[in-house]
């Protein structure tokens, strides 16, 4: 989708410390939002990402820097009275109310006239897939389904902007994926801005307009899902969207990159002759071909099989790269490597330079950290 040039929301050299931390949550974000865009914050815990998302909403004030909207500065203004609604990782439904009346909260509050109310609230009742169900008692419903509710209410408010903290996180496998598709259908048909806190890379890819990756109080860049993932800008953003092998190289020239001994022709340049690189090779973008045949040669030391392909595993001069395919190999194989250019992306060295790339501790446990207790303040 194109982007829209209609900027609302400003985040100009925003900091933030709290008072029983040593180290800056935020250190100096500078962050522009459009109307009707889907923009994701992704980063690991304590990042940042839920801090600045609180900042936005009005339940924070930044130690410096302001917050704009449609050009006014809000850094003061409390959040009922800014235009945004947040729904929370935990949906914090009003048990004694139904369905409906969960929704109509917020209009009942507000004094908005019987009538109207009443179509809102069944227009949202629509969009969110909840038709039938006004009556149910809340505790009685799904999760996923709970979760509608709590969007439902948010929205039916008509915010100018919606404000999201993990609220998939909560759910299983299946229904996250099918919450996925529908918040985006939501946002598209609704055309408001979402903006959406996770750290599921996947989430972020599959929604978002914007993806907003952050490390350690920083940003460490913007781009849309297929910039994040194709020219990531250091060895961090590599590491953390998707699987990468990211390698010591050195820039012959523009075009050139030598890798282990051996030149490798790019698509890079800009860069000085002979400057070390960092270089990201996903592992799809990796062929397993015939010894004889490969630019590479390595041997198998690690085959899983994952359903739709094969995760391989094969030492290469000690470095330990991660290839995916869906022909089979064998653990002992020795194997070569073919790598065509355009699968070749070159980064400058950064401070995250020599701490990812390497598989040789790899494991599918590793995907799976839980979130502490710490991102619910950072």
């Amino acid at each position: 989708m194109a982007k829209n040039e209609n900027k609302i929301i400003e985040l100009k050299n925003v900091t933030m410390q709290f008072p029983e931390d040593e180290h800056q949550v935020l250190k100096g974000i500078n962050l522009d939002i459009y109307d009707n865009e889907f923009v994701t914050l992704l980063g690991p815990s304590g990042c940042g990402k839920t801090t600045t998302l609180r900042i936005i909403g009005g339940f924070l004030t930044p130690d410096t820097g302001d917050v704009i909207f449609n050009g006014k500065k809000i850094n003061a203004q409390p959040p009922h009275l800014r235009p945004f609604n947040t729904v929370f990782q935990r949906y914090a439904l009003f048990p004694h109310l139904n369905v409906f009346e969960n929704i109509a909260f917020g209009l009942r509050v507000a004094k908005v006239p019987k009538e109207e109310a009443n179509k809102r609230v069944n227009d949202m009742l629509d969009i969110v897939g909840l038709r039938g169900k006004e009556h149910q008692d809340v505790n009685a419903l799904s999760g996923g389904q709970q979760q509608r509710v709590a969007i439902a209410r948010a929205l039916v408010n008509r915010p100018k902007v919606l404000l999201l903290d993990e609220p998939l996180a909560a759910l299983d496998l299946r229904l996250r994926k099918d919450m996925q598709n529908e918040l985006k259908s939501i946002q598209e048909s609704l055309g408001i801005t979402f903006i959406f806190v996770t750290h599921d890379q996947e989430e972020a890819l599959s929604m978002s307009d914007t993806v907003v990756v952050m490390d350690n109080g920083n940003i460490q860049q913007i781009g849309t899902p297929k910039d994040i993932y194709n020219e990531p800008k250091n060895a961090f953003v590599a590491d953390f969207i998707g699987e990468s092998n990211i390698i010591n190289g050195v820039m012959v020239r523009d075009k050139l990159v030598r890798l282990d001994s051996r030149d490798f022709v790019c698509l890079d340049s800009g860069f000085s002759p002979m400057e070390p690189v960092d270089v990201v090779i996903r592992p799809e973008d990796v062929d397993i071909v015939p010894l004889e045949k490969g630019m590479l040669e390595g041997e198998v030391t690690s085959v899983t099989f994952k359903g739709v392909h094969y995760e391989i595993i094969i030492d290469v001069c000690g470095f330990k790269w991660m290839i995916q395919t869906t022909d089979e190999s064998f653990v002992g194989d020795r194997v070569g490597l073919v790598i065509e250019p355009d699968a070749i992306h070159v980064m400058k060295k950064s401070e995250y330079s020599g701490k990812f790339g390497d598989y040789s501790t790899f494991s599918d446990e590793m995907d799976e950290v839980p979130l502490d207790g710490k991102e619910a303040e950072n």
